[in-house]
């Protein structure tokens, strides 16, 4: 790994040697240089994720686990590395409570199939927020149909913060999980994780985390949380695409069935009964996504040197600055405005739709996503059919801030 790029002589947060870092944000778009404010959909990669990649499918590329050859072992020993650097990212107990996936969806869809095979039975019931991604709501509605489960949600307030006290009359002796997303992909709240988990645990409810908006802003540490599982994408938080994490209690992992069957899973077959392999290979089904996997562990060598302390603490200012500069414009609505949120600002303007919006900054070189976000009953919520999202990672200046703003005030006037 190339040291001077990932910041070894110094813990000072440097922005502008941090930009360096990034390739893509030297790109030009219609003439203008690329402010990229669409992190929460997806975040760039450091030119040491890009190098790691090609490194692997020059020098090593071989299947692991299977193989006794040079190649093989090589990549066996990246990938379990990748493994270990993530366990103690997030510091779990062991390596067996890590377990690859595609990504959050992939994660959440494990976690609700092998719960309903292995956990759940008629008349249970499973609670979830009012501001879930539909990767936390879909998955749940097909095991509440398949085991005739009913499935309760949180309400939230115009605030965007979720209604406690109305959690903790939800739950009952029928509550056999609780899954919640960390931090709001369209709101940017950041929920109350260790009050839901206190609460939940008191009860004997496990919980589930979705963290795709969370792993790349806080510092996660799932032993002091005690969350029973967490679910995360690699390509928010600066690595590859198509590579996840579904971290898992290694007692309640234990006791899940498997969620896919084929190789790599198994300890013998046989045409009458097949064993399953140990943890955590009996949730890794088949080849891995080797490449991206030993990626996603170099992503997490880079955000670890540089300090996740002091990248949330820059993206806080720039949420704050970014929230003081749009707020200024009185055509502009802020949807979601909890105490405490992460670097997301989703926003209306009135007459216009988010997608003239998102059209129109393109033309100026700026970034953002505009839609529903995965989140229709948010927007249900607040009776509007889009908002536009800026959303805000290391490498994001206050001059692109501004470029933004700027840039909406043009819009404003073009339309009006």
């Amino acid at each position: 790994m190339n040291k001077s790029a990932i910041h070894t002589e110094s813990k000072i947060f440097d922005i502008e040697k941090i930009r360096t870092d990034f390739p893509i944000l030297k790109t030009i778009v219609h003439g203008k240089p690329l402010c990229y404010l669409d992190n929460a959909a997806t975040t760039q990669k450091p030119q040491v994720v890009i190098d790691k990649l090609v490194e692997f499918y020059t020098t090593m590329n071989a299947n692991i686990h299977r193989g006794v050859h040079f190649l093989s072992e090589i990549s066996t020993k990246e990938f379990e590395d990748a493994r270990a650097k993530i366990k103690n990212f997030i510091n779990a107990k062991s390596e067996k409570e890590i377990i690859f996936t595609k990504g959050t969806t992939d994660s959440l869809n494990l976690a609700a199939i092998a719960f309903g095979r292995g956990k759940l039975k008629s008349g249970d019931e499973i609670i979830i927020t009012g501001m879930e991604h539909h990767s936390n709501i879909v998955p749940w509605q097909l095991i509440a149909k398949e085991k005739n489960i009913k499935l309760r949600v949180i309400p939230i307030t115009d605030k965007g913060e979720i209604i406690f006290e109305e959690f903790e009359k939800m739950i009952n002796e029928k509550t056999k999980l609780v899954s919640v997303v960390y931090v709001s992909n369209s709101l940017g709240t950041v929920n109350p994780v260790e009050k839901i988990i206190e609460t939940s645990h008191k009860f004997d409810i496990p919980v589930i985390l979705d963290a795709a908006q969370a792993i790349q802003h806080l510092n996660i540490d799932v032993q002091k949380l005690d969350c029973d599982m967490l679910a995360f994408s690699g390509h928010k938080i600066y690595g590859p695409t198509g590579i996840g994490i579904l971290y898992g209690k290694e007692k309640l992992l234990n006791e899940l069935p498997p969620y896919q069957g084929g190789g790599d899973m198994i300890a013998k077959v046989t045409f009458e009964e097949t064993t399953f392999n140990s943890l955590p290979y009996k949730f890794e089904a088949g080849t891995s996504n080797i490449a991206d996997a030993i990626g996603l562990g170099t992503a997490i060598d880079y955000v670890s040197i540089i300090g996740i302390d002091a990248i949330a603490r820059h993206e806080g200012e720039l949420l704050d600055y970014a929230t003081d500069r749009i707020s200024e414009l009185p055509e502009i609505k802020i949807i979601g405005q909890a105490k405490k949120k992460s670097s997301v600002l989703s926003f209306v303007i009135q007459n216009i739709h988010p997608h003239d919006v998102g059209t129109f900054l393109d033309f100026e070189g700026v970034a953002i996503r505009t839609g529903h976000h995965c989140t229709q009953p948010v927007m249900d919520r607040y009776n509007i059919p889009a908002t536009s999202r800026a959303s805000f990672a290391m490498y994001n200046t206050k001059e692109e801030v501004d470029t933004l703003v700027n840039s909406l005030k043009k819009i404003i006037e073009v339309f009006n």
